[in-house]
This record gives structure tokens, sequence and C-alpha cells, in this order.
């Protein structure tokens, strides 16, 4: 912002008065809403316009900053800091669809862009712009002035381009060199302009200085542009004031007849106490104490609460003054990771995600279709608001062919959308290596090939009996707090229809309740827990049986752990165990 005295000129005391004048202001201390503007609230009159998410704006003044810190500490124009701006802020543009020109400002340093960007469709008669200047003074990275309002309107732009409305009036964005030495840039464009396309613009706004850390909201003009700004601030409970800085850009336009604006959060006028009455901050302090300064850098100089309000403001009133419909609810689908490999008899997961895309969000049912045989996919939950994710789960049977294969993943609101999820089904085909898998089942053989603590395999007599031969393995029974555990690791191969675990148990109990479990053993199956059984299951021995499809063609662990209270004695017994594949 070139910062002036407003009694510079006839013309320029003139304009501000009727703006005080003709300006919307607010009744009384207004207290602001709670919105910190990351996002646009809810408005009965802006229903369709997109909103513009603070954090994103955010990240193109740290590139702006990124660029300064890589180019002498600054971006004024004629530097490479001011090129490289330009260049970052058309690649954006242009890839989102805009119409770019950069107008060589001869007037600037010789060289330097200005940036033009027109979004297609519209009556070319009746052209809304809004602007702002992509340059910055030599003392500083040019955070706040103004890479703020850059920031702001390319954000907006860019929201608008993914929404695509059909347009009825045309909208048109400028970035200006040169503001710094005299708005320069925004002189030189307009007087490039013949009569006739001055006159089609019917309203300019320039956004030079939004994020002021001690600021307000200034919105000062009284064309179409001011007045959807004012509606938006008035519909977030936020008061605005007409200022009494300036100048930018604005002056160019207005001077060559086009109603105009410029709106701020003010540069190094300082606040008064009615103001802060209004907005909060310091009495008698500037609005922005880094104004051209080397200090207006990233993140320090930037108040995110007012970047967003005046982000979302942009966005409304280009949106209202120039789009005829609101955009159509759409969302979009992603898999995450998009690919995975499942031994037969297993199971792999991925994640659903969906973001509302444009319009509002809605509910998304979720589907799959092109599993082959053996092979079925479930979502949980089967249903989210774009905006929200699921687990897909796609599971294999023992008899699932090796193979690869593609499946979709289907989204479906007002529209419907895809992604495939690729899907490798390891193993070379058949079932071989069937029958039982454990080794030294029944314990005849002692300890071998088992993993256990002290004690637990042995030829046991009393509540320990063996329920065949003269082995068995005890778990607990002391009556005082212990842990035994009992181990075994087995590769069961793939492509196989059955899996079972089966065990005789015996469970004998000193302890007189029917309703605490004091002392209990677990049966678990990798890290997947099978059963637990405690004192409560008092039996003779009982056979017990578990399908393990889920671990065919790995490595599993089947493993049971007995843990006992101090009190009284409570046996697990197990005995005569097998692991059958067939």
């Amino acid at each position: 912002m070139r910062l002036k005295a407003v009694t510079a000129g006839p013309a320029l005391a003139v304009f501000v008065a009727a703006a005080m004048t003709l300006g919307v202001q607010p009744a009384a201390a207004a207290r602001p809403s709670a919105s910190t503007g990351a996002t646009a609230p809810s408005l009965v009159g802006a229903l369709a316009a997109p909103s513009v998410d603070v954090n994103n704006v955010k990240a193109h003044l740290q590139q702006l900053q990124t660029i300064a810190t890589n180019n002498g500490g600054n971006r004024a124009t004629g530097t490479a800091g001011h090129t490289a701006s330009v260049t970052y802020v058309q690649q954006k543009l242009q890839a989102a669809g805009f119409t770019v020109t950069l107008q060589t400002c001869t007037t600037c340093n010789g060289s330097a862009k200005n940036i033009i960007a027109d979004w297609p469709g519209g009556d070319t008669n009746n052209t809304y712009m809004f602007g702002g200047h992509l340059d910055g003074v030599s003392a500083g990275p040019g955070i706040n002035d103004d890479g703020s309002g850059s920031s702001a309107l390319l954000e907006a732009a860019l929201q608008l381009a993914a929404a695509n409305p059909t347009m009825t009036n045309h909208l048109r964005f400028g970035w200006w060199a040169g503001e710094e030495q005299g708005l320069i840039g925004s002189k030189f464009y307009v007087n490039s302009l013949t009569s006739a396309q001055k006159t089609a613009i019917k309203a300019y706004g320039t956004f030079d200085m939004i994020a002021s850390t001690n600021g307000g909201y200034f919105v000062t003009g009284t064309d179409a542009i001011a007045v959807k700004l004012r509606e938006y601030f008035t519909s977030i409970s936020v008061p605005t004031e007409t200022s009494t800085e300036c100048c930018s850009d604005d002056g160019s336009f207005r001077n060559a007849g086009v109603p105009s604006s410029i709106n701020s959060t003010g540069a190094s006028f300082t606040k008064t106490s009615a103001q802060v009455t209004k907005w909060g901050g310091t009495a008698g302090a500037a609005y922005d104490s880094c104004y051209h300064k080397a200090c207006d850098s990233y993140p320090s100089n930037i108040n995110s609460t007012s970047l967003g309000r005046f982000a979302n403001a942009i966005e409304y009133a280009a949106w209202n003054l120039t789009t005829g419909t609101a955009p159509a609810n759409d969302f979009s689908v992603s898999l995450s990771p998009a690919s995975g490999s499942v031994n037969p008899g297993s199971a792999v997961t991925a994640t659903v995600n969906t973001a509302t895309t444009s319009g509002s969000a809605q509910t998304v049912n979720l589907s799959a279709s092109g599993a082959p045989s053996g092979v079925s996919v479930s979502f949980s939950p089967a249903s989210v608001t774009s905006g929200g994710s699921s687990t897909v789960t796609v599971s294999t049977t023992a008899s699932a062919a090796p193979g690869t294969y593609t499946i979709t993943v289907t989204g479906t609101g007002s529209v419907a959308h895809s992604a495939s999820y690729t899907l490798t089904v390891n193993g070379t085909g058949g079932c071989t290596g069937t029958g039982q898998k454990f080794a030294n089942p029944g314990f005849e053989s002692g300890a071998v090939s088992w993993t256990q603590s002290s004690g637990v395999i042995g030829q046991n007599t009393g509540n320990g009996a063996p329920r065949t031969g003269t082995w068995s393995a005890w778990l607990n029974g002391y009556g005082s707090a212990h842990t035994d555990t009992l181990s075994q690791s087995v590769t069961l191969p793939s492509g196989c229809s059955s899996y079972t675990l089966s065990f005789y148990l015996k469970i004998v109990t000193a302890e007189t309740t029917t309703t605490t479990a004091y002392d209990k053993l677990t049966v678990t199956a990798g890290t997947t827990t099978l059963q637990v059984f405690s004192n409560l299951n008092a039996s003779g021995y009982t056979l017990r049986s578990y399908n393990l499809s889920a671990f065919a063609g790995q490595t599993v662990t089947v493993k049971f752990t007995g843990v006992e209270d101090s009190g009284l004695a409570t046996s697990f017994v197990v005995d005569d165990t097998a692991l059958t594949v067939s």
C-alpha cells in the first residue's frame, strides 16, 4: 500500500467524504462473531458460494515468504523475487483453468509483469474485477503488504474455478506490479484499455493489507463489490468502517471512471479506542507495526482471523456478482493405499477417503465391484458424509485363486465416483501340505517344539492328569499370583479349504464364585484372541475348535496364556492339540 494523507488532493478528499457518507456504517459496537474466518459460515444469501480455507491462503503466503527468502529478502518490482512471485501465481491460475495474460508493464522497471486472469464465460460487457498488488517494498518480504491480498485473491479464484459455476457476468482478477512505486502497474493496465473496455468493468475492488495484526475491517467505496463485502461482514456480525488511509490501485481505476473500492485492515495509522471496542486489539498502536519494514514476514506479521474473513468475503462478492447457479453438490473418492496383497484365507484393509469438491456435503453410499470368486468386500461404515472416511475390508477364502485383480470402489450420492484397488492374491494355486501341522501335538515327547514357562509340560497327575498318554500341559493351579504360557509357531500353506485349531481343555477350580472370573486362560492366534476361559468355565476335558483360515499362507503363533490371582487355585490343562489343514 502506498500510504498518503487523505488531504493529498481535492478529488481524493471528495471520494473519501462520499465514501464515509454513503458507506454502510455499523449501528454501534456490534460484537464480532466467533467465526475465525477459516471457512465461510452458512449465509442465508450466499449458500452457493464455496468456502475458502484460510490454511490454503496461508500456504500461498508461505510460498511468497520462501520466494523472498531465496531472492535477497524481498519481492520488489524489478527483482527476481517479484518475477518468481509472478510465476507462482501464474502457474496456479493456469492449472485451474483461467485464461492468464502476463502484461509487460514497460513503465515498471522496463519488464515487470501484471497478471490478468479471466475466468471463461459470462457477459464481458458486465465485468467485475478483483485485484491486489503482488510486489512489495525492498525493505522486506511484503507479506501483509500485499502478500495477504494477493494470496486471498488467488485462493478465492482457485475455489471458484473448482466449483465451476455457470457464469452470468464476467469475472477477472489482477495482480499488479509497481504499486509501491506509485500504482504504476495498475495505471499501465487501465491506460491500455479502450473506452469500451473501461465501461465494461462495472466495479473494481482492490485488496491491500488484509491481515494486519492490530487491524480493523475497512471497506471504502460505494461500488457493487464494496456493497457485497459489507453484506458478507454484516452476516457474520463484523462491523466495517471506511478508511482514511490511502492509496492503492483502486485509484487507477477510479480516475478512469470505473466504480472502485479499497479494502484493507489498515496500515500505519493508529487504532482508536472506539475501534478496539468493535474489533479488539490495542488502542494507540498502528494497525500494522511492520508496515514497509523487514518484519513484514510470514507467519509473524499475519492475522489469520481477518485474513480468512476477507478471503471468504472476496469469494462471496465474486460469486454473487458473477454466477448464475449454485454449484452442483459433488465429491471425490480415493483409496489409501490403492493396492494390497493377501494370502488366501486372509484379509487386507484400506481407507476410503471422500471430500466435498463443490456445493454442500452429502451422503455417499459405498459399494464395490470386480471381486473374483472367493473374494468379498465390506465397508465400515457403509455410507459416509462427504469429507468422511470408511474402512474397506477385502476378505479372501482359502480357495481364492492366486492372481492380480482390480476391484472398483464406488461412492454414490447425487453423482457417482469411483476409485480402483489392485488386489494381489498370493500363492501358486492348489492346496499342498495338508494334514496336522503341530509338532508333538500330545506332548508325548515332552516340551519338544513347544515354548513354555517353567513346569507347564510334564507327566502330570492329579488335577493335571492327561486325557490320553502320559504327558499334558498344565497351566496355573498354584493358588497364588502366577502366569504360565505355552506356544508353538506353525507355517500354514495357502489355497486350502479348511484350517482348524483344536485341543482338549480341562478346567479345575477351587473358586466358589459363580459370577467373577478371577483366573483366566487366553487362547490367541497371532494377535487375534480366539477365546478367554476362566474359573467360571470349570469342566472336564472338552474339545475346543477354531477356524484359522485367516492365517492361510502365513506363519502363526498359537499361544495359551494362563493368569491366576493370589487366591484360590484354578488349573487349565491342555492335551491332544491339533492344527489340521485340508
